[in-house]
């Protein structure tokens, strides 16, 4: 009896171990699926942005389409009825005239060859002319002096150093189709040689490039001082490779300036370093990059961040504060862009103080809505280290909170604008040059390029050729940087 007692109580033992075993495996089992979970949902988020609700480009979005499809339209193609059009324009002097008459009358075949015509009708060919390079040879002659005999040489002008060389026109087109128009040097040297039967090296056009820089130096420094005079500047960022590495470009922008620099850093480090914002006093437009927080200088968020922002919490996480919040910004702006067409400055204070509750009304939904997406979860969740990680729905309504007078600053005063465009705009083209050369191969590189396109998108804005720009640079004398004030 007492032998039957001990197996069982061994086996009753052993039972329990195994139960425990069996418990501890699934309460494992469960951990890693719990893990699983979250990590699908975490992918989910992920794949549920794209470029029409976050600031991914639209390149990433592959093939997908957002929205309803666009309804056929019943409008024939072309020109719509009443359309001014823009047809091509004869001109008063035109290069060559070339006169057609008949040699003899039509009825009785008389010879008209003397007889004076009138001009019936004008047609005229507008042609590109065969192109070429023109060269010019520049002789410089000895001549003895017939008094002492002594023989003065003459000098060649500035620019002719070498027995054949490129005049500034040349430098300007080549440089120009590098740095604005993004082309590849190798292309560029088959575009030279299609249109003027001569090929330029790499080299050559490199060195261009570097001289060009170095010329529009004291045009940067130009360039900044007047951004710093400046009531509002635009300002943002985005990466890009320099020899194979991640860097970040920064550009400051108004109507009519455009200032470009690099640095490894994308934050406050950087925009020390660029020499602006430290100095600034007018009021910066910007996304929610904490980094402008540390300036004193006045700050607006750009709408169509938060636009975005907004879209994706209320189609990726079904929350109805979002989609409300995202409704009343583009009224808002809606509002504030008719009453300055009609010349207004400020809103009526009814309708102001009207769209300010609801931005208020809407935060307080979504404050609710938080608290009870907040409950505790059924199972445990595990634990990990660190800080919790806040849900991006929070974070929004706490920015739009904190910032809800930089959100609004456009509604009290309608010269500023809703968004960020002007900058983001403005840095569109540093993503087509990666795209088209994938990266800087050097430092020296990227400073001509930000220093080149400076230049030529602040020429671009303010009405200027860019040829003619780019001729200026290397006729030593760059064209003078416009500034309206108050802008």
């Amino acid at each position: 009896m007492t032998e039957e007692a001990s197996q069982l109580r061994k086996e009753n033992a052993e039972l329990k171990e195994e139960v425990t075993r069996k418990t501890q495996r699934i309460e494992e089992l469960e951990g890693l699926l719990m893990s699983a979970l979250l990590r699908i949902e975490e992918l989910e988020r992920r794949l549920a942005k794209d470029s029409h609700n976050s600031h991914k480009p639209p390149s990433s979005d592959g093939f997908k389409r957002h929205g309803k499809p666009h309804a056929a339209s019943s409008k024939l193609n072309g020109g719509q009825a009443g359309h001014p059009g823009h047809a091509l324009q004869q001109v008063v002097n035109p290069d060559e005239v070339i006169i057609h008459r008949p040699n003899h009358c039509e009825v009785c075949h008389c010879d008209l060859g003397e007889v004076a015509g009138q001009v019936k009708e004008r047609r005229q060919i507008h042609e590109i002319p065969v192109l070429r390079l023109l060269v010019t040879e520049h002789q410089v002659e000895v001549i003895r002096c017939p008094v002492c005999q002594h023989q003065s040489v003459g000098s060649f002008p500035m620019g002719v150093n070498a027995p054949a060389g490129y005049g500034p026109r040349v430098h300007s087109l080549g440089v120009y189709l590098s740095q604005y128009q993004l082309l590849p040097m190798d292309r560029i040297g088959e575009l030279f040689l299609d249109l003027l039967s001569w090929r330029i090296s790499e080299g050559m056009l490199a060195n261009w490039i570097q001289e060009a820089a170095r010329t529009l130096s004291p045009t940067i420094l130009r360039i900044k001082e007047l951004l710093l005079a400046q009531r509002l500047d635009h300002v943002d960022e985005t990466g890009g490779r320099v020899k194979g590495l991640l860097h970040w470009f920064h550009v400051n922008a108004t109507r009519w300036l455009t200032l470009y620099h690099w640095h490894r850093n994308r934050g406050q480090k950087a925009m020390d370093a660029i020499g602006i914002l430290p100095q600034y006093s007018g009021r910066a437009m910007h996304d929610r990059l904490s980094s402008y927080d540390h300036y004193v200088c006045e700050h607006s968020i750009c709408g169509a961040h938060l636009l975005r922002d907004c879209l994706l919490i209320a189609e990726r996480d079904h929350q109805p504060w979002a989609r409300e919040m995202h409704d009343l910004l583009r009224r808002i702006a809606e509002t504030t862009a008719r009453f300055r067409a009609m010349g207004a400055r400020v809103l009526p204070q009814a309708e102001r103080d009207f769209l300010v509750l609801q931005y208020f009304e809407i935060l307080r939904q979504g404050f609710a809505a938080q608290q009870t997406l907040a409950s505790p979860p059924s199972k445990p969740v595990p634990k990990k280290p660190g800080r919790r990680k806040q849900a991006e729905a929070k974070n929004l309504l706490d920015a739009l909170l904190a910032r809800a007078e930089q959100v609004l600053a456009f509604l009290d005063e309608l010269t500023l604008p809703f968004s960020n465009n002007l900058a983001e705009r403005d840095l569109r083209m540093i993503k087509v040059q990666q795209k088209i050369s994938g990266t800087f191969r050097s430092s020296e590189g990227a400073t001509a390029f930000c220093v080149i396109r400076s230049y030529l998108s602040t020429m671009r804005k303010q009405g200027r050729s860019m040829l003619a720009a780019m001729a200026a640079v290397f006729e030593g004398t760059p064209f003078p940087i416009a500034w309206e004030p108050g802008t």
